[in-house]
């Protein structure tokens, strides 16, 4: 019974009534018997009566009890998970490839979609490459193997020649090459002390960027796709503590976010935070679906979806998890 109110709600966005839900899901039973049973589905919670002599409509608790049932998730055919696959792995480089994700997300789910930057402390350094600009001015760049990239200019006190260049760039590749980024930044701090007396300064000055670098930034950054989906559904989220502005106001800020797509780090697993779950005041009328993307069981960072609590939730869990699974992929094949 409450499976079919959520289904009719969803699709209609009107307070389902018992009549309605005998003539559509032909329930072989008579509207009072369906009536019976709503009022104790009420009575505990599941669902609420909106206005007097209306029909009902799910709780955030009713939507839990149907999202906890959901036996399976749909999977996608093959031609649409090659159509995928292909869209992301065709991105230039990470930004271009996050980028992809987000949409294609909002273009499945019609819902915002979000995907973190991967997070550095998850990552392994791939290669370090230092590049004279001038003699008294380098540029180290620095490979993860999730696909990001950090450029920084180092300031010399002195010039340095081209073999000295070389010397350096042999020093941090044997310190950080394969590491992972926590290791690399105590590894990179202890070389100072360790380098050759004639390069002991430009180490050091080096040293001291790139710590700065490896150590985690608080500038987690999200991208977003499909934010005017949401205006197809402010209806939604009037009459409830946030309003659709307040949504939009908090994934602005993105703290919140974030702090939802944190707390997902098995990719395996698709988290699904209704209403207040989400401990938020301005996303009591929302639902966030989200999970965690890597590759080799190393977690990059999250993605998902945010939209309202009447949402498509079996379709929408089935489309987090498919493109969390490609964007780890096509990260960790590069």
């Amino acid at each position: 019974m409450l499976r079919a109110i959520v289904a009719d709600y969803v699709s209609t966005h009107e307070p389902v009534g018992s009549k309605a839900l005998v003539d559509r899901h032909q329930l072989g039973v008579s509207s009072a018997t369906v009536r019976n049973d709503m009022a104790v589905l009420e009575a505990e919670g599941y669902i609420a009566q909106p206005h007097t002599s209306s029909g009902r409509i799910p709780t955030d608790k009713g939507y839990r009890q149907f999202v906890d049932r959901i036996a399976a998730v749909k999977p996608l055919s093959a031609a649409e998970r090659r159509a995928i696959m292909q869209f992301l792995d065709s991105g230039v480089d990470l930004d271009d490839v996050l980028q992809r994700s987000v949409r294609l997300l909002a273009q499945l789910t019609r819902q915002v979609a979000v995907i973190q930057y991967p997070v550095l402390t998850s990552a392994r350094v791939r290669h370090l490459e230092v590049v004279a600009l001038s003699p008294s001015r380098l540029l180290l760049v620095l490979i993860v193997d999730t696909g990001r990239v950090e450029q920084r200019i180092v300031e010399l006190g002195g010039a340095l020649g081209d073999d000295d260049v070389s010397r350096i760039r042999d020093v941090f590749a044997a310190a950080v090459h394969g590491q992972r980024i926590p290791d690399a930044a105590v590894a990179v701090a202890d070389l100072g002390p360790l380098a050759p007396t004639d390069l002991r300064d430009a180490v050091i000055r080096c040293g001291a960027v790139l710590v700065e670098t490896l150590v985690e930034r608080r500038d987690d950054r999200l991208v977003l796709g499909g934010t005017a989906n949401l205006t197809r559904n402010a209806a939604d989220f009037e009459g409830l503590s946030g309003s659709l502005r307040s949504v939009l106001e908090t994934l602005e800020e993105q703290v919140v976010v974030l702090k939802l797509l944190a707390a997902t780090q098995d990719p395996g697993t698709v988290t699904v935070a209704i209403g207040a779950e989400t401990q938020d005041v301005n996303l009591r009328g929302a639902s966030v679906v989200s999970t965690g993307y890597g590759s080799a069981g190393t977690v990059f960072g999250g993605l998902g979806v945010l939209g309202p609590t009447r949402m498509d939730y079996p379709g929408t869990i089935s489309a987090v998890a498919a493109v969390a699974r490609y964007v780890g992929e096509v990260l960790g094949g590069r």
